[in-house]
């Protein structure tokens, strides 16, 4: 790979970004370097196929040179905003963007983010017309979208690649190659490292490279490795409507906003996602709407920091709101002025359709102004839980994260919260074991996780990441060991605490939006109620509360209230007693209490009894 080097000791001088794109590398030297021809089979089909192969590598041969990149790369991203194939390439002709048919399987890995972006490649891939596959075995492409927060999610995807090596080998003489893509986070991190490790892998697509993947895909065909991915400073896919992947889902996940701004030490999102960037308010209310007319009766807004939101596109309200912070916290970047604020989209976004319930994730805990707290207060049909990340209940530790508060700030903001909103379901993400952390640190991160009493949480031994502030600053001196015994005592306290929060709410009715079939029993259904916690209730006839002489069976996307019996410690999955379905509680009742009032009134004593968990 010495052209590799060649090139990337070349971006590195002209002050690129990492890897930006390789392009030009693909057209002239990616070809003698590629471990896979895709030779063709004998016979007509075969031999036609192979003709278009050498025609086409013939014209990347005297295609484009490094000049034409040079000139490229300072194309501005607005040219390419379209997500259909209008202006190909000059060594690519329209028809050899298209899929042909060829069937695509893509498996998604890491957060809500990484759900939506395979939703968004999908949409892009559909339009050039590839078609989608459940089935492995009949794959022409196969790709990966891949998570790189820690150490673990990436040794998952090199697992996983492994296991693909077999099926890559039997498909590599047939008619159609199979074709190995990995996009996402660990493509963008890991980029030089997979060509180099893994000559399997056809394509490199970071995450803001999806529009990129039909000449991506075309390049592959070739029989050379192709990769992009450059990181954009305004690409968010506002264009793109997402393709649901579950023909049955209930929910939906809406991408507002990529990136992050806030450099935490020990985060490796601003590196694999690069920075800030908030897609248009009209943007997100017309897919919001399309979503509610194809009868979804949930979304969750999504962005790495979702509430730092901020619409500039329209320029009268550049100046219109400042920026205010949670008391006691502050920023690492300079703080931003102007534009629409996540206020502003939650309440629109609440007003499209009643009876969608609205979530969103991941927030920071410096970005909740009161005008936000009111709002979810307000709004029967935006959830009253809340994801409150801390990370450590140290404020030694907190200040090495960079994290812009104090375990104190975080203490009187969750306070505000719940005065704010009362009865609301909080969560949290805690890391340990992080660079420095003493016992002493970490006791004070129980007692912080004994003092909230969090409904749901998520924990994590520490893993350093390279590019990363901590890694270039700060030592990762904690043992194994003593990470995972730490982490083990955080679960423990955090399922005590977790299982005395959640028993507050036993023998109160709940509205819960019904999933689908409980994975342990085909005869009870889970759903989640507002506090997004799971709840199993039998699969029986229950009364329809616009009808009570009608008794009919919930279906996924109906509203059902239950009455809450039992608690379980470790699954923190709730048992329901009492059934009633409601598809349309919002246009009968004018609030979730009367709601409540109203059933526990009208509650039958032939009710069924509470079953088993899920």
């Amino acid at each position: 790979m010495h052209h590799l080097q060649c090139i990337l000791q070349a971006q590195r001088c002209l002050g690129w970004g990492p890897l930006a794109s390789v392009s030009w590398l693909l057209l002239r030297t990616c070809r003698a370097h590629s471990s896979f021809s895709g030779t063709a089979c004998p016979g007509p089909e075969g031999q036609q196929e192979d003709g278009v192969r050498k025609d086409f590598s013939s014209r990347l041969a005297t295609g484009p040179t490094f000049q034409h990149f040079l000139r490229s790369a300072s194309v501005p991203q607005e040219k390419l905003a379209s997500s259909d194939v209008v202006d190909p390439p000059p060594y690519l002709t329209v028809d050899e963007l298209l899929g042909r048919q060829r069937k695509v399987y893509l498996e998604t890995y890491g957060c809500q983010m990484n759900v939506n972006d395979t939703e968004i490649a999908w949409s892009i891939l559909q339009k050039s017309g590839y078609l989608r596959t459940s089935n492995l075995q009949e794959a022409d492409v196969i790709l990966l979208v891949t998570c790189s927060i820690r150490e673990k999610a990436e040794q998952t995807i090199w697992n996983r690649l492994h296991q693909l090596k077999a099926l890559k080998t039997k498909r590599l003489r047939s008619r159609v190659p199979l074709k190995i893509g990995i996009l996402g986070c660990m493509a963008e991190r890991l980029k030089e490292e997979i060509l180099n490790r893994e000559k399997m892998v056809d394509i490199l697509a970071g995450p803001d490279a999806y529009r990129d993947l039909p000449r991506l895909l075309t390049v592959a065909e070739s029989g050379q490795q192709a990769a992009n991915v450059l990181l954009s400073l305004d690409e968010t896919y506002a264009d793109v409507m997402p393709v649901q992947t579950s023909p049955s889902a209930t929910s939906a996940f809406v991408s507002i906003m990529r990136g992050c701004d806030n450099m935490c030490s020990y985060c490796i999102v601003p590196f694999t996602r690069g920075r800030e960037r908030s897609r248009p308010v009209a943007s997100i209310l017309e897919e919001v709407r399309k979503l509610s007319e194809q009868g979804l009766k949930e979304v969750t807004l999504l962005g790495q920091n979702v509430n730092s939101y901020r619409d500039n596109s329209e320029v009268q309200f550049n100046n219109a709101v400042s920026t205010n912070l949670s008391r006691g916290f502050s920023t690492n970047y300079k703080t931003k002025q102007g534009g629409l604020r996540f206020a502003h989209l939650l309440d629109q976004v609440s007003r499209i359709d009643p009876e969608m319930r609205i979530r969103f994730t991941s927030p920071h805990p410096k970005d909740f102004p009161d005008e936000v707290l009111q709002l979810i207060h307000e709004r029967d049909n935006i959830c009253k839980q809340i994801h409150l990340p801390a990370q450590s209940g140290s404020s030694r530790v907190l200040e090495a994260m960079r994290r812009g508060y104090s375990r104190e700030a975080y203490v009187e903001l969750i306070h505000h919260v719940r005065e704010s909103i009362p009865g609301v379901s909080l969560s949290s993400d805690f890391i340990a074991g992080f660079c420095g952390e003493t016992e002493e640190d970490h006791l004070q991160t129980v007692s912080l996780l004994r003092e909230v009493q969090y409904n749901m949480g998520f924990l994590f031994a520490y893993s350093m990441r390279q590019k990363t502030r901590a890694y270039h600053r700060l030592k990762d001196d904690v043992l194994e060991e003593v990470k995972l015994r730490r982490l083990e005592e955080l679960i423990t306290v955090f399922r005590e605490e977790a299982t005395k929060a959640n028993k507050t709410s036993v023998g109160c009715t709940q509205l819960v939006l019904v999933e689908g079939l409980s994975k342990r029993s085909a005869t009870e259904l889970c759903g989640r109620n507002d506090g997004n916690l799971k709840v199993i209730f039998p699969d029986v006839e229950m009364e329809d509360a616009t009808d009570s002489g009608l008794r009919v069976r919930a279906q996924p996307g109906d509203y059902v209230l239950v009455k809450r019996s039992a608690c379980p410690s470790r699954s923190l999955m709730l048992q329901a007693s009492l059934a009633y379905m409601c598809s349309s509680f919002l246009g009968l009742f004018p609030g979730l209490t009367d709601l409540a009032e109203w059933l526990w009134n009208f509650a039958s004593p032939s009710t069924p009894t509470s079953p088993s968990l899920g």
